[in-house]
């Protein structure tokens, strides 16, 4: 049995997408191995949302072909769909297939028992993607205890440094009938949580049924104990989505909401639909109506034109808020889009010094996160393995908590008292002992 090993950059969505080819490959006689082992082919699923993502893509190839040499190596993803051309140039490629084609990945290989190397990469590539509603072929068995449920593609909105428009193509949502179907089949096998990811989930329409509608046909789901929305546009979240997780005994209280910038003309250069009033007055009616809320968000600096004083309304609004956290990026020039033609580039210095500084205010926001709730239960899913003798796990609204055990906690659902923090995670001690629930695989 030929071996097929797996790998993903970036996001959940590409995470999702990722399971959904483990899934076809077993089906079609692979053996899966984890990514690292020696394997006879390389499924990379690629980012291209920063240069960064594109040089660990080259990395991996690299790293592969090191133990396997004669590995075949198959690249998709967004890279695959605006790289093409630096692909072709990467030594050690046999296949590239752009997203427009991702799903029909596993039918342009060989047979296993042709696997080989390729003088030159055979490329399946269009710029051009269906913008039709879609089904998934395959259910993918994640390979987490959150599993994740892709629910919607693509991005109209043209932010002026994104890729993505170009990578995935216009909006479309998942068919409701078989968003639900896998649901089911995930609850079926074990999962307590699932996260609804895409690129605008907030964009969710299926006729008269949105993300609002979606989720009340996911709570209805018997044996799903939690719901999650991952990151989700500020325009896109409406009274009704708020006024539902406030009241929802399954969707959690959680939201990642992308900032970007709190400087009105960096966001106008960004080309992002909202200013930094709006902005700020959306996390205030959030956190009225919802409590214990836990809240995320995406901040970048660097960008063209962003002076010392556009850094300080960025700055003074991410410690204004109350976040729990946030993601920090520096600008990277993407070939293709808008920003590359704006004037006043940031120099790589100062915008690294700038994010070093709010790296340190979301440590000090997610510490002071954690010790708001030292003395209080809260209840835990558990994620598998263990960190320094700690069990690790989440709460509904994205507390990470470690709890010292020697018991398997993997999808558990527990209840942990509170008994301190660490710059990584609250410290907690279960309320009562564990006893090992049997995981039955997804199908």
């Amino acid at each position: 049995m030929k071996r097929a090993s797996l790998h993903t950059l970036g996001c959940r969505l590409n995470q999702a997408e990722t399971a959904v080819l483990a899934a076809r490959l077993r089906r079609d006689g692979y053996r899966i191995v984890e990514f690292g082992e020696p394997t006879d082919l390389l499924v990379l699923n690629t980012c291209s949302v920063t240069e960064e993502a594109e040089r660990t893509c080259r990395y991996v190839i690299r790293k592969t072909l090191r133990h396997s040499p004669e590995a075949f190596v198959a690249v998709t993803g967004c890279y695959a769909q605006t790289g093409v051309q630096e692909l072709r140039t990467i030594p050690g490629i046999d296949l590239i297939v752009g997203n427009q084609f991702k799903w029909d990945l596993p039918s342009f290989l060989p047979a296993p028992h042709a696997l080989k190397k390729q003088p030159d990469p055979e490329v399946l590539h269009t710029r051009t993607i269906d913008r039709e509603d879609f089904t998934l072929p395959e259910y993918g068995e994640p390979g987490y205890t959150r599993a994740l449920l892709k629910i919607q593609d693509g991005c109209n909105v043209m932010c002026s440094f994104c890729l993505i428009p170009f990578a995935r193509g216009h909006e479309r949502s998942r068919l409701l009938d078989d968003a639900i179907r896998e649901a089911e089949m995930l609850v079926a096998g074990g999962y307590r949580e699932i996260v609804l990811t895409g690129v605008n989930i907030g964009q969710y329409r299926q006729g008269e049924i949105n993300l609002v509608g979606l989720i009340a046909q996911l709570e209805a789901v018997e044996g799903l104990e939690r719901i999650r929305i991952s990151s989700i546009e500020p325009t896109t979240i409406t009274n009704a989505l708020l006024d539902r997780m406030a009241s929802s005994a399954k969707l959690c209280p959680y939201l990642h909401i992308p900032l970007q910038s709190g400087d009105d003309s960096i966001l106008s250069s960004m080309n992002r639909p909202y200013n930094a009033e709006e902005f700020v007055r959306l996390i205030h009616r959030a956190v009225a109506a919802i409590p214990h809320l836990g809240l995320g968000t995406d901040v970048m600096v660097g960008f063209p034109g962003e002076t010392e004083e556009a850094f300080e309304h960025t700055l003074g609004i991410a410690r204004e808020l109350p976040f729990s956290y946030f993601h920090v990026f520096t600008y990277s020039q993407r070939p293709g889009t808008a920003a590359t033609k704006l004037p006043n580039q940031v120099p790589i210095a100062v915008a690294r010094r700038r994010a070093k500084i709010l790296a340190e205010l979301s440590r000090v926001k997610r510490l002071a996160f954690a010790e708001r709730y030292i003395g209080s239960t809260v209840s835990v899913l558990f994620q598998s393995g263990a960190m320094d003798g700690y069990r690790l796990g989440v709460t509904a609204n994205f507390l990470k908590v470690g709890v010292p055990s020697n018991i398997d906690l993997a999808n558990h659902l527990k209840e942990v008292r509170i008994i301190g923090t660490s710059d990584r995670w609250a410290v907690g001690q279960l309320t009562a002992e564990c006893q090992p629930m049997r995981r039955v695989p997804v199908l």
